[in-house]
């Protein structure tokens, strides 16, 4: 689950931290001259007044945009007092552009529009992340928040046997301690780390203005504003969502029962009960958002006829920059240009050792055109592989829909751009790695281990779901004012033990502020995109592999080197968000639907296991 900061990441810039892509929404705001605060004149615009307010939009978001994106790569690569500053100051300046020109495209907003141009008019009302009051104050201070927030949570550090250790070490950590007691104390030491009280308040003074800049451009409040990105409704949106969790949830108690099972033969009823919820920090991730560093916990089938791709990477002599190599390669295998020599002369591949970074993987497009990089403190490992792949397709993304108009180019939706990096990992198959040279054809795992290669994404995949959930489902809430300050922590863990089934390892203070713990909080990153992703990446690989006439189980097949499924692939990846999100699905995959029954397929050898298996258990919490 990573950012991307896209031609007209204004919404990132100006949120003062964080990185990722614009979405450009076909459902507007409530879009009456009453709603926007538009005055009667507005009625006497015309299309041809809507073209040249584009075309002067456009250009002038361009400018900045490249300035913004130069500065947040500046501020992200080295953490300063200054360079803190200097992104401050150009996310109040962004934020001050962004909300006049958001409300000046509202007088348009009941013209009968072109859909290229209604579109483009639409991406500027709705596609501002964290909108300030239309008041220079406002955007300053908004700016002075959310540059803290980030910062803080970039530099938090924590104090293990003398040593200061930032929360990168801290995340390897909890993939390869099995001791609960550590684990505890790391864990409840990173919510320590990033001042929480102090992000706490922040926070919710930020809610309160960007809320009030919502409710500015017409929307009730910015949960609203947010789920209007969609094209359809935001009432409609946030049912599909439930929709489509309640197609995979069923999977994941059963997932959740298996684990628990083995987690209380691990530790014993004293620190993981037989029942109930489980423990958080007993699941190999600092938020319990993906288990596979449990597989040799909560393995299944012939785990001796699997392999570690850990060990095959360091046994290949893989370096950082070798990932980030065979990464690209998938890509051009599929018949795609490589990247640019700037890629490899700009990116930041592994961590500094003189200085402080945003370790936090992210992909960049800083000029809309070429300029592609991705930002990551790359470590030789599995994990880290599979991401070196997910990042390099928001890049080859990027670069497909340069040619779209500058308020075109983004994702279908927001899930797709995390969706197209994950689909291509899903070909991250035994197949792939025989084909890269990592694993000997002799020792390829044979079908009596698909339960086991099963199971090691399912702890990543379908243990994400209910997280994804639930994430945007607490910032909905706080943003609706369901939730008030005074509840943040305690309505965080109402949400994840509803969604997730799982419970904190000690007692949470009263000022604690938990949910600032996960990087998209505190840099206010919308996270519905992921759970979308996780939906629509099962539906594109299951198109893909139909379409490459493979005969397997969907589990085993990759795509890699088919340049008849890479042609298709990157038409759609060329539409950007110049057509509405069924559109561009329909293109690749046929349907006009999201859909979670491509994850069920895909699972369906294990689902069938762990059904057997928990037979006669109390399964939920």
């Amino acid at each position: 689950m990573k950012s991307l900061l896209g031609g007209v990441a204004i919404g990132a810039i100006i949120a003062g931290a964080g990185v990722f892509y614009y979405t450009a929404g076909d459902t507007a705001a409530p879009s009456s001259a009453e709603d926007t605060g538009t005055t009667s004149e507005s009625a006497e615009v015309t299309v041809a007044d809507a073209a040249a307010f584009l075309e002067e939009s456009t250009a002038e978001l361009r400018e900045f945009s490249e300035f913004g994106a130069r500065t947040a790569w500046v501020q992200n690569n080295f953490i300063t007092y200054d360079t803190n500053w200097l992104l401050q100051r150009m996310g109040a300046q962004g934020t001050e552009m962004s909300v006049r020109m958001a409300t000046e495209a509202g007088q348009y907003a009941d013209l009968d529009l072109p859909q290229n141009l209604e579109r483009q008019i639409n991406a500027l009302r709705n596609g501002i992340t964290l909108p300030a009051p239309n008041d220079p104050a406002a955007a300053a201070r908004l700016s002075e928040l959310t540059t803290r927030m980030g910062s803080s949570y970039s530099a938090g550090l924590m104090e293990i046997d003398g040593e200061m250790v930032d929360h990168n070490e801290l995340e390897n950590i909890m993939r390869t301690s099995r001791d609960p007691e550590f684990l505890s104390y790391v864990w409840n030491g990173w919510r320590e780390a990033y001042d929480p009280a102090q992000m706490a308040t922040d926070y919710a003074e930020m809610v309160e203005i960007a809320n009030q800049g919502a409710r500015d451009l017409g929307f009730d409040n910015l949960a609203q504003m947010w789920l209007s990105n969609y094209d359809m409704p935001a009432d409609e949106m946030e049912a599909e969502v439930e929709r489509l969790w309640g197609q995979v949830a069923p999977f994941y108690e059963q997932l959740h029962c298996h684990v628990r099972t083995n987690l209380n033969d691990l530790y014993g009823d004293d620190v993981q009960a037989a029942d109930g919820p489980i423990r958080a920090d007993l699941l190999g991730n600092m938020w319990a958002q993906g288990w596979g560093s449990l597989s040799d916990v909560a393995g299944v089938g012939s785990a001796e006829a699997a392999y570690s791709l850990d060990d095959l990477l360091v046994e290949a002599d893989y370096t950082p920059l070798r990932m980030v190599e065979t990464a690209e390669t998938f890509f051009t295998s599929l018949g795609m240009e490589e990247l640019p020599d700037t890629f490899w002369e700009r990116s930041l591949i592994t961590q500094p050792r003189d200085r402080q970074v945003a370790c936090h993987a992210s992909a960049w497009n800083l000029d809309s055109e070429e300029d592609l990089r991705i930002k990551m403190c790359t470590l030789v490992n599995g994990t880290d592989f599979v991401t070196v792949h997910h990042e390099l397709g928001h890049n080859f993304y990027q670069r497909a829909y340069n040619d779209q108009e500058f308020l075109l180019q983004g994702g279908a939706n927001d899930g797709f751009h995390e969706a197209i990096g994950d689909f291509i990992a899903l070909s991250v198959t035994p197949e792939y790695l025989v084909q890269i040279g990592l694993l000997d054809e002799a020792d390829m795992p044979g079908a009596d281990a698909d339960l086991s290669l099963l199971m090691d994404t399912a702890l990543d995949k379908i243990a994400f779901l209910p997280f994804a959930v639930m994430m945007d489902q607490w910032r909905w809430r706080v943003l609706r004012g369901e939730i008030q300050p005074e509840d943040y922590n305690s309505a965080w863990w109402e949400l994840r033990e509803s969604y997730q089934g799982i419970v904190p390892p000690v007692d949470r203070p009263a000022d604690a502020f938990d949910p600032g713990s996960k990087y998209h909080i505190a840099n206010n990153v919308p996270y519905l995109r992921y759970f979308l992703s996780h939906i629509l990446q099962f539906q594109f690989h299951q198109a893909a592999c139909e379409m490459a006439g493979w005969e397997g189980p969907l589990h085993r097949c990759s795509i890699y080197g088919n340049e008849e499924v890479g042609a298709r692939f990157n038409a759609m990846m060329e539409m950007g968000a110049s057509q509405p999100w069924p559109d561009a699905l329909e293109a690749f995959t046929g349907t006009r639907e999201m859909d979670g029954s491509a994850i069920i397929a895909y699972f369906q050898p294990l689902m069938d296991h762990l059904e057997a298996e928990n037979e006669g258990q109390s399964c939920g919490w």
